[in-house]
């Protein structure tokens, strides 16, 4: 095992360790406060040509979160996707948050965050501005109602 590796799992176990006692002792030692996450719709892509690599004839799931463009003249052909980046959001209950999203692909993304009753509209060029105060320990999904089925986050709630 190299140093760093031993170092990183000294950290890992030091940080169980403390999650552990924080727990056992009755809380997570987890204090609310205002948290605001800087988001992105966007849209990775990837490209490619039949000379490389065969198009592929699989279905994709349903929904438009998934695509392909079929080989063009030259034979390049694209893979894209949508997602939120970041796709994992983690806050401790009584936080007030704010998630601050940039649209950056896609003309418009109407979404929900699951379990708070929150809908909004992500547009490209635009910030939205999601706040809401995280009253409840879970984990809760963030979706693009369009771009189903891979446009969807997470939002942890870690209990206070």
């Amino acid at each position: 095992m190299g140093r760093r590796t031993g170092i990183a799992l000294a950290f890992a176990a030091l940080a169980l360790m403390l999650v552990a006692s924080a727990c056992s002792s009755g809380g997570t030692g987890l204090e609310a406060g205002e948290r605001t996450v800087y988001m992105a719709a966007i849209e990775p892509k990837g490209t490619t040509s039949v000379d490389k690599e065969p198009f592929p004839t699989a279905p994709l799931p349903a929904g438009d979160g998934y695509g392909l463009e079929e080989p063009d003249a030259d034979g390049n052909w694209v893979a894209e996707t949508y997602r939120w980046l970041p796709g994992e959001v983690t806050v401790v209950q009584g936080d007030r948050v704010t998630l601050e999203f940039f649209g950056v692909n896609g003309a418009s993304h109407p979404a929900t965050l699951e379990g708070y009753g929150i809908d909004f509209e992500v547009k490209r060029g635009q910030v939205t501005r999601v706040e809401f105060t995280a009253d409840r320990a879970g984990i809760f999904r963030f979706v693009c109602k369009v771009h189903q089925p891979a446009m969807t986050g997470t939002l942890v709630v870690l209990p206070a």
